[in-house]
């Protein structure tokens, strides 16, 4: 089957601006913009948003610049606009365990009302309780208390008096302490001398009486004491019935101005009433009568556990919450608990417990990027833990660690609904399948998002829509539909398609705003083609130093690349060079020597570990199908070798197989290849040409050297004939193909190149068993049979003829 010649039609993917049914992108501004080319992705991500039961959270996948990150927002917003307003959350003093602050869920905006009506309540009672409590209803009851208090103490103060005397003390209080003494007949109180001097019988009296006295004395203490208690226990009933219609109005007020309807209801009034409860036990501290400071420091401490930490606030939200977490660390994501050292010690107390990205999405959506939960060994960790429970608990890190004393705070665990979108590439959604068993589980829904999309009219008028979105999102003029033409051109360019288009749109509006740049630059106006074309230009030119310096080796001889003539055994091969922000193309010479031998094929490459693993199957699939070609002269009598010549960084990949074969066939039938022709193609066992990858960029790279050179008209490229919907070259290339400065040839199979390569017909296996003298596998047969004839000689010489003595060897 003949070779076939690609026209400059075949080169690349031209479109008519007028196809595009408008003049500029302008009139498309007003359109909504819809999933371009990723319609599984957008139904994948609406079921998963929409799905209400737990673990159907969504994995996002695809790559850098696809538009996952934005489509998802976008359809995380319109989904959570349609759901109801999540509740708020608080957290409270525990008055029954302070070092476990209590949790409470109030409906949007209630959190907040809660938190402003607290303390104007706190604030009446701080100024009126001091008013009841000097009103003279309260002063003159809690002075009959108090008088009906001292009349009971002082009648058995006075029993006690009367007991001491009658024994010869005299009593009296000192500082809150009883003091008697001995006294004489007189009633003067005697020295320690004249006590010492009182005859032996009295001091025993004495003491006896001592004894007594004292015993009386627990006696009335016994007595007093719970007439004290009593009179307090009065007095605090007394105070909290003055004060009771008060607190309950304004504990009152704040039930009632609590408008929505409270899930927590029974919870939140059990800490009203306990908060009811502490105010009458501490209203001691609520007097006037003694500002002392440590009375008001008491008051205030008291008062601080009487306020509302408003955590997570949705009064203003109007559907459920999107959070987008772009820094997840610990804290941000799981909450925390701050600290303050007082005294040498790390203290802290419920306000002081602050909200994560995760208690702040409660009902609605929280985005992450895997990249950054991953880095985080501790994040990762604590969220596979919440995927398990559903429930969070705050806690601060490393306090434990703290070198220094730290009061614990325990807050109490509350659930959360939360659905999480977890953004990441396929290699790591794939990789986390196969190291976490429980990930599938959790993350039920997967939203892949294409790399490239089937092209059609209502996709290119969807990128023309992006395109007016883009100018006026970033303020931009509008676009020609010349220019829109050519973005979308180069979006199969990045593809490397003629029939898809690159879903990788960041790279499309990057060009949008680097070509608007050239226009403003240019004046006032729309952008137009040539805009574009500059762009990308300018674009190569920041990136394209490596390409050009070795271009430079190439043009200046460091590098050996044959141009013209034809060559033995040589031919050059096509690479593709990705440095991740630009792709080039260059030639790389391949070489073949082939001799008598029992060895086989040899790749150099291989020998000195400098080949990956696809190359060496390339080279073991050229051996399979070298055999199956001469597999009537089985076993062959070989020795090859194959090497890249002036490559030191390893060579990986099968593109070059086609070229490999070709100078090994050149090497064993005797026939020169063409070195104006570059060569680029797999194979498989069958010798048929299968299609490579960059083939635009290593046509380029190709013709680049050979414009450096000169063109003549010998110079072109072999490529797979099935990478012809692969071309999207450029426009100088296709200008030179038609000038025919250039060529291009597709090949099916391997035989129809190296017709090409040399001139001479391949040739075809006989019914005899044997290739047509004269053609290039008729070459390389003759060849591999003088190899073999060369071998059998060297195993089985000639036997030497032995002579008699003084016989000379030449005469008969």
């Amino acid at each position: 089957m003949p070779i076939d010649t690609l026209s400059p039609a075949d080169l690349r993917l031209t479109l008519d601006p007028d196809s595009l049914g408008f003049t500029d992108t302008s009139e498309l501004v007003g359109e909504p913009l819809p999933w371009i080319g990723q319609a599984r992705a957008a139904a994948a991500a609406r079921f998963g948003l929409g799905m209400d039961q737990p673990n159907y959270n969504l994995f996002v996948l695809g790559e850098v610049g696809s538009g996952r990150s934005s489509l998802l927002k976008q359809a995380m917003h319109e989904i959570a606009a349609g759901k109801r307003v999540p509740p708020d959350l608080c957290y409270l003093h525990n008055f029954d365990a302070p070092e476990r602050p209590l949790a409470l869920r109030l409906p949007a905006g209630e959190g907040r009302l809660l938190r402003q009506s607290l303390p104007q309540a706190v604030k009446t009672l701080q100024s009126e309780i001091p008013q009841r409590l000097e009103g003279q209803d309260y002063k003159a009851e809690s002075e009959r208390i108090e008088a009906a208090w001292k009349q009971d103490v002082a009648q058995h103060y006075a029993d006690l008096a009367a007991f001491a005397e009658a024994r010869s003390f005299s009593l009296h209080r000192d500082e809150g302490r009883m003091v008697f003494t001995l006294t004489g007949k007189k009633g003067q109180a005697l020295t320690e001398d004249e006590v010492l001097a009182l005859p032996k019988a009295r001091r025993a009296e004495v003491e006896q009486a001592e004894q007594e006295l004292r015993a009386e004395i627990s006696r009335y203490i016994e007595k007093t004491q719970p007439l004290e208690r009593a009179m307090n226990e009065a007095l605090a009933a007394l105070r909290r019935q003055v004060v009771k219609p008060l607190v309950e109005r304004e504990l009152q007020t704040i039930r009632t101005g609590l408008k929505k309807q409270i899930k927590d209801s029974a919870k939140l009034n059990t800490w009203l009433d306990a908060l009811e409860q502490d105010v009458y036990d501490n209203l001691a501290l609520f007097s006037r009568s003694d500002d002392d400071d440590s009375r008001l420091e008491a008051l205030n401490f008291v008062l601080s556990r009487y306020r509302v930490n408003l955590v997570v606030d949705n009064g203003a939200l109007t559907g459920a919450p999107v959070i987008i977490q772009d820094n997840p660390l610990f804290r941000a994501l799981f909450g925390s608990i701050e600290y303050q050292s007082e005294n040498d010690v790390l203290m802290t107390d419920f306000s002081r417990i602050r909200a994560g990205s995760l208690l702040q999405a409660h009902g609605g959506f929280l985005m992450l990027h895997l990249s950054d939960v991953l880095a985080d060994p501790l994040v990762w960790e604590q969220l596979r833990r919440f995927l398990r429970s559903g429930r969070l608990q705050i806690e601060e890190p490393g306090v434990s660690f703290s070198p220094i004393a730290a009061v614990s705070l325990v807050p109490e665990a509350v659930d959360v609904e939360v659905k999480l979108v977890l953004v990441g590439s396929r290699d790591q959604y794939y990789e986390l399948q196969e190291a976490v068993p429980e990930f599938a589980r959790h993350f039920r829904t997967k939203v892949d998002f294409a790399d490239s999309f089937v092209a059609s009219a209502d996709s290119r008028r969807a990128s023309a829509i992006f395109v007016a979105h883009a100018c006026r999102e970033h303020g931009l003029p509008h676009f020609s539909a010349a220019a829109v033409a050519r973005l979308i051109e180069q979006s199969h360019r990045e593809a490397d398609d003629q029939a898809r288009e690159s879903a990788i749109f960041a790279r499309t509006e990057a060009m949008v705003m680097e070509s608007a740049a050239i226009c403003l630059a240019r004046g006032p106006g729309l952008v137009m083609a040539e805009d574009i074309e500059a762009a990308l230009q300018a674009h190569a030119g920041r990136h394209d130093y490596p390409e050009q310096r070795m271009q430079e080796a190439i043009a200046d001889g460091d590098v050996l690349i044959a141009l013209h003539g034809e060559r033995l055994g040589q031919l050059n091969g096509l690479s593709q060079i990705d440095l991740g922000d630009y792709r080039f193309g260059l030639p790389v010479r391949l070489s073949a020597h082939a001799y008598a031998g029992e060895t086989g094929l040899l790749n150099i490459e291989r020998e000195v570990e400098l080949s990956g693993p696809i190359h060496d199957k390339g080279m073991f699939i050229l051996q399979s199908y070298l055999a199956a070609l001469f597999a009537h002269l089985a076993p062959l009598s070989l020795n090859a070798s194959i090497a890249f010549e002036q490559q030191y960084h390893g060579v990986e990949g099968d593109s070059a197989s086609c070229a490999e074969l070709y100078a090994l066939l050149s090497a064993l039938s005797g026939l020169p290849l063409k070195q104006g022709i570059a060569v680029t193609g797999a194979l498989n066992q069958h010798g048929e040409v299968l299609p490579v990858g960059g083939i635009n960029e290593k046509i380029e790279g190709w013709f680049r050297v050979c414009e450096a050179a000169g063109l003549d008209g010998s110079h072109g490229v072999l490529i797979p004939a099935r990478n012809r919907r692969h071309l999207m070259l450029s426009p100088q290339l296709v200008a030179a193909v038609a000038g025919g400065r250039f060529h291009i040839h597709a090949a099916d199979h391997v035989t129809e190149g190296i017709a090409l390569l040399t001139g001479v017909a391949a040739g075809e296996l006989g019914t005899a068993g044997h290739y047509p003298h004269g053609s290039v596998l008729g070459h390389a047969q003759d060849a591999l049979q003088a190899f073999r004839r060369a071998c059998q000689m060297q195993e089985h010489p000639k036997p030497r003829r032995h002579f008699r003595a003084g016989e000379h060897p030449h005469r008969r």
